[in-house]
Formats: structure tokens, sequence, C-alpha cells
């Protein structure tokens, strides 16, 4: 029932940030003298609709997979007034990318509000203002119980803090880590704090040599908290994350690459390598299964500040891949648009439906990929 409610939120904010990216494109086709026909919050079948004052018809469909804005003419030889294609190039421009910048400024809110409560430090040299940033240490925290190993045994969880071991303080990994090499093959007491309230429990540590005296995964998160400087935090932290998720995607197309070259290759080692390349990619991507399945549920039990920051992230991850070159993306339009204009070349109604049809096919080829993927990590 939990998993439910925690993928239920998930699916929430992913459509809240899709109806957010196309309220962009809306409002800034509208300033531009397009029309604006229709605003949907999810996708069809409708279940409730309501011509507004302005003339749009807002929909509320069934099908909570995101939102669409439709605009009359929306194909570039349009060319009666109101139509999007009858749009100078500039006006198309700002139309097709609003619901980025709009994405953008959703994360640059969400890292701002962060910042000042407490921001995750999740990278080394992740922005930071020194002369008013104070670092937040929170207690070691168990993220991984192996079976059959002694926290497992002693009755520990996954999310359980450590406070103490054998009497003596572990407010680092390294600390602990040390301890539990110290007592290794000794019965000693753990103290650990579980939702607020403190137990002890009697342990037998593992006597071996693979260094995993516990039995554990541990994980110990820090906190950047500023004052006068969360906005230029904010903003610094949307465009580094910014550019890690377009290196992201760059190794990921990397790998992806060179895996399917390799693999036809005779060398034994080389299709080895192909392998792992491959493999590389495959985890180094979610689909939607994967961020509703297994991140976004994550984050809920991490908690709200893990949950902020994971939106922010998201949005980010929106913003990216709306401006890659993919027809039936926004940079895929634009760059479509862009290139015939420079060309001087006629982009038809027909030859535009046509690209954004292969692009589409494309992109559901990729979404169909990934959730294969994901599907895989599960089971």
């Amino acid at each position: 029932m939990a998993l439910i409610v925690e993928i239920i939120i998930g699916l929430l904010i992913l459509m809240l940030l899709v109806v957010a990216h196309e309220f962009g494109h809306a409002i800034i086709a509208r300033r531009n003298g397009v029309v604006v026909e229709e605003f949907g919050v999810g996708f069809p079948p409708s279940f409730w609709s309501k011509k507004l004052k302005n003339g749009i018809l807002l929909t509320l469909n069934w099908l909570p997979l995101g939102g669409f804005v439709k605009m009359r003419g929306e194909y570039d030889a349009a060319s009666k007034k109101g139509d999007y294609g009858a749009a100078t190039f500039l006006g198309k421009t700002k139309i097709l990318l609003a619901g980025v910048v709009v994405n953008w400024l959703v994360a640059i809110v969400l890292l701002t509000g962060l910042a000042v409560v407490g921001l995750p430090k999740v990278i080394p040299n992740q922005v930071t203002i020194p002369s008013d940033t104070t670092v937040i240490t929170k207690p070691v925290e168990i993220s991984v119980i192996m079976k059959n190993y002694p926290a497992d045994k002693a009755g520990l969880k996954t999310g359980d803090k450590v406070v103490r071991l054998a009497g003596q303080l572990t407010p680092t990994i390294s600390r602990l880590t040390e301890l539990t090499k110290k007592y290794k093959g000794q019965n000693v007491m753990i103290v650990y704090d579980r939702n607020g309230t403190e137990y002890s429990q009697q342990v037998d540590l593992r006597n071996s040599n693979d260094g995993n005296y516990l039995g554990v995964g541990l994980n110990q998160s820090e906190l950047i908290k500023a004052t006068w400087s969360a906005p230029i935090v904010g903003v610094a932290s949307t465009v580094q994350f910014t550019w890690l998720t377009i290196q992201g995607i760059g190794d990921l197309f990397s790998n992806l690459v060179s895996g399917l070259v390799m693999q036809f290759s005779s060398n034994t080692s080389v299709r080895q390598q192909a392998s792992s390349d491959l493999t590389s990619a495959s985890n180094s991507v979610s689909g939607p299964i994967g961020i509703l399945g297994m991140i976004f549920p994550a984050a809920v039990k991490a908690g709200p500040t893990q949950l902020v920051f994971l939106t922010a992230i998201v949005s980010i991850s929106l913003a990216v891949m709306n401006i890659l070159p993919i027809p039936a993306l926004d940079g895929g339009r634009w760059f479509v648009m862009t290139f015939y204009k420079i060309s001087k070349k006629k982009l038809t109604k027909e030859r535009e439906e046509k690209i954004q049809t292969i692009g589409f096919s494309i992109l559901m080829g990729l979404v169909l990929l990934v959730t294969f993927a994901d599907v895989s990590k599960l089971f």
C-alpha cells in the first residue's frame, strides 16, 4: 500500500512538471499572437472541460501522464493570423523554448528554497558561497542490509541511524568502519536511531577478511545551508546540474554507440568491453518505470528534502531532454525549422509531419528500450 502511495506521489510530481512545461508554451504563444485552442492536464479521454473567458478550452483527462497545449495552425507552413506557423521565427523560437525555461525556473526556485533549509550535497565541487555556507553532516545511515549478516540477525533495518558501537560514538562512516574492524568477531552493543527513538541491540560482528563485519551498506549525507546567497546557489546549482545531466547523456550515447560497434568485433576481449559499455549505458538511465517504481519511492522514504531535491533534478532533466535535437521534442522542432529556414527550403505540412512522425517513433523506441531495462532491474 505504501509503495502505491509513493508511486502516486511520483506520478503527480511528474505530471505537474510537464504541465508547468506546457504552461510556458501556452503563455508565450498567446504573447506572440498565437491562438491557444486547448490546454490539457493529463491525456485524453477527457472527464471534465470548461471554456475559459480567454477562449481556451481547459480539459482534465484520464491518463495522468503529463499535459499538452494545442495551438491553432501548429505547423510551420500555416499562414493565417493567429496560427503558430504565422508567428515570426523569433516568436516561434520563444514558444518552443518556453517550456524548457519554465522547467529551469522551477528547478531554480526549488533549489533556492532548499539552500535556505538544507540543500543535499551530492557532488564534491557543489557550488557554494564559502562566506555564507554552513555544512550540516547527517548521522551515519544504513542504506543496505545484507541478508543473514549480523545487522540483519540483530533486527536492524534500512534507514536506521547508527549512533554508537561498543559504547563509542560513530559520527562518520570511517569511524564506524574503524570500530567494526577493531571489534570484529566480538559481541558488542549497537545503539541506533529509528524514527527519532533510540534503540540498543547486541550484535555478533563477523570475523572475516572481506571488511564487512556488520553486513550493511552505509550512507551519510551532508546539507548545505545559506542565507543571502541562497538565490545565487539556486541559480548556480541549476546550471551545474544541467551541465552534469548533459555530460551524463553524452556518456550514455558514447557507451551505447561504442558498445554496439564493438559487438561486431571478432576479438573476444573487445566484445567483453562492448558488453560492459552497454551495461553501463543501461544502468545509467531510468525511464518512467524506473522513476516511478524505484527512484521516487526511495526519495519519498528519505523525506521531504530528498523528494524536493529529486523534483528539481527531474525538472532539469526534462529541460535538457527537450532541448535535444530529436524531432518531436522542442529542440528537434526548432532544429528542423531553423535548418529549412537557413537552407531556404519550404517546410510543408506533409514534410514536417513525416519528420515529426519519424522522430516520435525513435523517441518511443528509446522509451520502450529504457522501460525494458527498468523492468529487468526490478526482476
